[in-house]
């Protein structure tokens, strides 16, 4: 039977992944996921699109602050509860076309992320008071919101896709890459490679706090994002394009416009507030459209 085989959160858009043995599921996705953005001074988000730096970000969760490290920087910290920033600004931004809501988290921190990537930035906390819509043209019957995430609560990706893309890449002389190249929240094992394209939805039946149920709404679209190494920073010098050359001849797919997908977003059906635990069986009821 699948089961969970790891788990992620990235606090910080964009910025580096804390793997996961538990973690409670919110209707928005996973606690503390995408709950900070880097953005500019007019609130337009910084990724590592742009700026792969990023991913030298490092961040961890204390019981009331979120700690942010990087090299050749001070320790920066900020309050993990929204309501704990003092008088912060409020910022009308947006995720791609989506229109979201952010609160400034202060002088400080702006001149910590300006100084690391070199160019005008702010930290914003995802305003509470607001909601982000999913698009419900892929949510259909449910309604899902999300914070500064691309677009969905969760990134669910099978790990026999990861290895099929590996053999592929090694095969061709280039380095088998990790999974944290595809920033997935949810990593399931028991899988064939791909078949999470087929999967409508996820349920985790022994979870400690009741049934949970996942929908897989929509494959993942790639852009450049997995050339960058996360370790450092920046595309692997002798392999720059890789995985992006490799997918381009086999995942191409046809109902996103001929995109590169892997892996599958997903909104939360049933089961806000239980937890998520490494080592959970799922059920995976697959469908295959008309």
């Amino acid at each position: 039977m699948p089961t969970i085989s790891e788990l992620f959160i990235y606090p910080i858009k964009s910025c580096a992944g804390i793997p996961l043995a538990e973690a409670r599921l919110l209707a928005t996705g996973l606690e503390f996921d995408r709950c900070w953005m880097v953005a500019d001074p007019a609130g337009a988000m910084l990724t590592q699109r742009v700026y792969p730096r990023m991913a030298l970000i490092e961040v961890a969760l204390g019981e009331r602050e979120l700690t942010i490290r990087a090299p050749g920087m001070p320790e920066l910290r900020t309050p993990l509860d929204a309501h704990e920033l003092v008088e912060p600004r409020k910022v009308a931004t947006t995720v791609w076309s989506d229109a979201a809501y952010g609160l400034d988290t202060g002088d400080d921190n702006a001149a910590w992320f300006s100084t690391f990537l070199g160019v005008p930035a702010r930290l914003l906390r995802f305003d509470p008071q607001h909601a982000r819509v999913v698009d419900p043209d892929y949510t259909g019957e449910l309604a899902a919101n999300t914070l500064f995430a691309d677009g969905f609560p969760l990134l669910v990706v099978g790990q026999a896709s990861l290895d099929d893309l590996n053999v592929r890449l090694t095969s061709k002389g280039a380095p088998a890459i990790p999974m944290n190249r595809f920033r997935p929240n949810m990593v399931v094992s028991g899988l064939d490679a791909y078949e999470e394209d087929y999967v409508e939805s996820l349920s985790v039946a022994g979870s400690v706090d009741g049934s949970v149920e996942l929908r897989l709404v929509k494959p993942c679209s790639r852009c450049p994002m997995p050339t960058v190494d996360q370790a450092k920073g920046a595309p692997d010098p002798d392999w720059p394009n890789e995985p992006t050359d490799t997918m381009s001849v086999y995942r191409a797919n046809p109902q996103r416009g001929g995109a590169v997908t892997f892996g599958n977003n997903a909104i939360v059906a049933r089961g806000a507030g239980a937890w998520l635990r490494v080592g959970q069986e799922v059920d995976a009821e697959l469908g295959f459209g008309d």
